[in-house]
């Protein structure tokens, strides 16, 4: 009696024939690919369990292999010793012996496959608290180092090159003021328009001017020029820094006695930290713009009312204010993307990892902290 597992001929297929000496005998014919029709090892398993004295094969009607075939007599091997019956493998192809004589000479390890575990909601729990304690952990330890490394540079003794801070002075300033003007412009645009709309019921379009220039002063000209600053340069120097340490360069530097962060780390905090109060006041300007584009034209405020209605309504303690949360907005997206760079994996995809947690990390900073700012200077009445 003979069973056949297979499909169309050229796919691989499988027949089971009983010799008289209760022998069953595996018929491999065909082509066994992978991305081809392959016969199902429940038909193997089904002849087994009747209990033959011995498994043979017969391979001559094989036209081609790959891994396919040695899975599958792998499967056949351990179905047999499950129901201890023995093996004779001199039907197969020498090729397909000698790998799987290879693949029983260094056995899987114990152990080495991890049984699938449900986890509580408490142990879940848990670990996501470790988790949040180690990144913690690492965090403080990385503003600790950063710390030293300005106190040595206030004393004059941080090992950096001017020619590097000077590079990245250039690619958080002039290079960032293209995107800057942009977003800066609509932005002001878009509180002008929304202010208008409002203002035009009760007769008080003048005050577009107000609602544009002091919001752009105290609150968005900074907090926008930080983000895109966070997606622009913080994910820049996450992917730099990450590099590096892929390319084992931050290692290099250890073994010559030089401090990563001092190096590395201190001129690209300084940079963002002395270019973002730049940046702001010139993103508040733009915005300005952007909102005496949208007066102008859409309630017929000539430009030299809107310039004195503005000039009245923000003080220098808004624009002060402003340019103080810009720098600390600069300090916080550097050590965001000098950070996640320092903390990248060794693999090339961890790179681009690095760069998605920088972009993250330095939103959520800086969110955060004007949050807090617009609370403080609520109390202090700034």
């Amino acid at each position: 009696m003979a069973q056949t597992s297979g499909a169309a001929a050229g796919d691989s297929a499988l027949t089971f024939t009983r010799a008289p000496d209760q022998t069953l005998v595996m018929r491999l014919s065909g082509r066994w690919r992978l991305h081809g029709h392959l016969p199902s090892v429940a038909d193997a398993e089904r002849e087994i369990g009747a209990r033959p004295r011995r498994i043979a094969f017969d391979a001559t009607g094989l036209e081609g292999w790959d891994t396919s075939l040695l899975t599958f007599l792998v499967q056949v091997t351990e179905l047999g010793e499950q129901h201890k019956v023995e093996i004779d493998r001199a039907g197969l192809p020498d090729g397909v012996r000698r790998l799987l004589a290879l693949a029983e000479a260094v056995p899987e390890r114990k152990g080495a496959r991890r049984d699938a575990v449900d986890e509580d909601i408490l142990e879940r729990i848990g670990v996501a608290a470790i988790g949040v304690g180690s990144a913690a952990t690492e965090f403080l330890a990385f503003l600790g180092q950063a710390a030293l490394a300005v106190g040595r540079l206030l004393i004059g003794k941080a090992r950096f090159r001017t020619s590097d801070l000077f590079l990245v002075i250039q690619q958080c300033g002039a290079e960032a003021l293209p995107i800057i003007t942009l977003i800066s412009f609509l932005v002001g645009t878009i509180l002008a328009f929304v202010g208008a709309v409002q203002l035009q019921q009760f007769g008080a379009a003048i005050y577009v001017a107000d609602l544009v220039g002091i919001a752009m002063a105290r609150e968005m000209g900074a907090m926008m020029t930080a983000i895109v600053m966070a997606g622009r340069t913080g994910a820049a120097f996450a992917a730099e820094l990450g590099t590096m340490k892929v390319t084992q360069e931050l290692d290099a530097l250890r073994t010559l006695g030089v401090p990563p962060t001092e190096f590395l780390v201190l001129p690209r905090m300084i940079a963002l930290c002395l270019m973002m109060p730049l940046l702001c006041l010139y993103s508040d300007f733009v915005g300005m713009l952007g909102g005496a584009a949208v007066a102008t034209s859409m309630l017929g405020l000539s430009p030299t009312t809107y310039y004195l209605e503005t000039a009245a309504a923000v003080s220098l303690g808004d624009l002060a204010g402003g340019v103080f949360k810009a720098s600390v907005y600069g300090v916080l997206v550097a050590v965001s993307g000098c950070l996640r760079g320092m903390q990248c994996g060794s693999s090339s995809s961890a790179v681009g990892d690095a760069a998605t947690a920088a972009v993250v990390t330095g939103i959520v900073l800086v969110i955060t902290a004007c949050g807090i700012f617009s609370v403080l200077f609520y109390i202090l009445g700034i």
